[in-house]
């Protein structure tokens, strides 16, 4: 596509003209209430999301079914509470690992049994999940799982305990629209991780910037017209396990009111989901060696992905465009690229009923699957492991969704 085509692209995708799609009533004009919604956006600072990658690093990896996973719940929903989104709620599920089944012994002079791991992870070298082929060079990816890999006493006494099978809760909070409280948009990220380290990436940064989104939005002074659920996830890193369980229990629930008559809507219908996983690391493709370069690359960017494959994918394709067209408006430092290979995040469970989008560092398949971010499930993905142009890049995508939503949930500053 020519630059000029995509520049007009993003043009419509961000005019007024997109939005009866993605909402039930037009949101403000975007020029209309340009410079309140600067002002809006310019209440996410860089030391405040580091501050909270930081805090959240603590726990840390945070791995599911564990002692430090539950007080970094207890954490984070305190945070919230903190900004001013109180009306905090949990949703509970029970989770027990499958057990695997024995490999199966090949017959004697038979060929070895490829088991289906093996023979998928084989398929994935020429195509990545969720589409988008591997090219050039790559690195080897994995989870670290050998304890002894994190040289960190302290870090690794931390991470010893195991997951254990039974109860897990995702965390959340809604500012609740003030003209449509019955209608709102998702805007998620996952709290666990494992690899033995920090999950300071994975995906502390994703995390963090949404309890940044829910801090500015509970501003006494913000209002908007539609809701916004700000959601933390659990066992994204077993199955996206948390966003199946909050759309198995509460999706039959949208936009009932309870108690009738009291204008209260504990589920709100869903307008969009917006997902952010994985938002620091964009220092290219690695080298032939399978070495990684040292800093940020200049051309780094946000990737806003949607699944071409879905069947809510035109919307979806459209609320991407219009991510982007916020980038272009509000992002100080980084742009925004727009692709179709959305997968392997909390997004999925949501992508065939709504319009959908996942916000990353890198595209997920033909990228972080090649081996693009070095301290992906390992030891490495630590707070001290990434420099302040890794941060500002986490900042920046939190500038385009915090943009995006002022426009579609109708937002503004109250006067004076």
């Amino acid at each position: 596509m020519r630059p000029s085509l995509v520049r007009l692209t993003c043009s419509l995708a961000f005019s007024a003209l997109a939005v009866p799609a993605l909402a039930q009533s037009p949101v403000t004009e975007p020029d209309t209430a340009f410079t309140d919604f600067k002002t809006i956006v310019s209440r996410l600072e860089l030391e405040k999301y580091k501050a909270t990658v930081k805090g959240l690093t603590r726990f840390g990896d945070r791995r599911e079914g564990t002692e430090r996973n539950r007080k970094a719940l207890d954490w984070i929903e305190a945070q919230l509470k903190s900004y001013g989104c109180t009306n905090t709620e949990r949703v509970t599920y029970q989770y027990a690992p499958a057990v695997r089944a024995p490999r199966p012994a090949a017959a004697p002079g038979a060929a070895p049994v490829t088991p289906p791991a093996a023979r998928a992870a084989s398929a994935a070298s020429t195509n990545a999940q969720g589409g988008g082929k591997l090219r050039g060079n790559r690195a080897r990816t994995g989870v670290n799982s050998d304890s002894l890999a994190q040289k960190d006493p302290v870090l690794r006494a931390l991470n010893s305990e195991p997951s254990t099978p039974g109860d897990r809760q995702d965390v959340y909070c809604t500012k609740i629209g003030t003209t449509h409280p019955d209608e709102m948009y998702i805007v998620g990220a996952h709290m666990d991780g494992h690899g033995w380290g920090e999950a300071a990436n994975d995906d502390g940064s994703g995390t963090a910037l949404v309890m940044e989104l829910a801090r500015v939005f509970s501003s006494p002074d913000v209002k908007t017209d539609r809701s916004i659920r700000f959601v933390l996830w659990n066992n994204e890193e077993t199955g996206l396990n948390g966003a199946r369980a909050y759309v198995d229990q509460r999706q039959s629930l949208q936009g009932i009111e309870n108690p009738k008559g009291s204008g209260t809507y504990p589920e709100p219908k869903w307008l969009g989901m917006i997902q952010h996983d994985m938002m620091m690391w964009d220092h290219g493709m690695p080298n032939a060696d399978g070495s990684i370069p040292k800093d940020q690359r200049p051309e780094a960017d946000v990737n806003i992905e949607f699944q071409m494959k879905s069947k809510a994918t035109l919307a979806s394709q459209q609320l991407a465009w219009f991510l982007h067209g916020s980038n272009e408006k509000y992002a100080t430092d980084y742009p925004a690229q727009v692709g179709p290979h959305m997968t392997n995040s909390d997004s999925a469970p949501f992508q065939d009923l709504i319009p959908t989008v996942s916000l990353r560092e890198n595209e997920r398949g033909s990228q972080v699957g090649a081996g693009w971010d070095p301290n992906w499930h390992q030891v490495s993905d630590v707070f001290s492991t990434y420099s302040d142009k890794d941060f500002r890049l986490g900042l920046n995508a939190a500038q385009t969704t915090l943009g995006a939503l002022l426009h579609l949930a109708n937002g503004s500053l109250k006067k004076p």
